[in-house]
């Protein structure tokens, strides 16, 4: 698929990682618009695949995405879900600029 100038209200990537990719995905988004991630992290090798480093996000890696890329981090996990089977993730929640936050009440 060709991307090109086109933006996206939301973008979801799950289970992927492609490190040089990264930030061109955060420049596909149009103002306002979302990204959502998650995908394994550092650690996960003690729970099965991916195993390799390569593959797997390192400690704050997706946070210092957003910070990178000048995206307002609205959500950040990086912790160990146990299931459906056990695994190391990190997730987030990003919204690009300008920053409509009366969009996504908390509570």
């Amino acid at each position: 698929m060709a991307i090109g100038a086109e933006r996206f209200d939301a973008i979801i990537c799950t289970n992927y990682l492609f490190r040089p990719r990264l930030d061109l995905m955060a420049s596909w988004l149009a103002p306002g618009g979302l990204l959502i991630y998650e995908t394994f992290a550092h650690g996960n090798a003690r729970y099965g695949r991916p195993a390799n480093p390569d593959f797997l996000l390192q400690p704050g890696e997706l946070a210092q995405l957003a910070l990178r890329c000048g995206l307002h981090l609205l959500a950040f996990e990086d912790g160990y879900l146990p299931t459906p089977r056990p695994a190391r993730l990190q997730r987030m929640v990003a919204l690009a600029p300008p920053f409509d936050l009366e969009r996504f009440p908390l509570g």
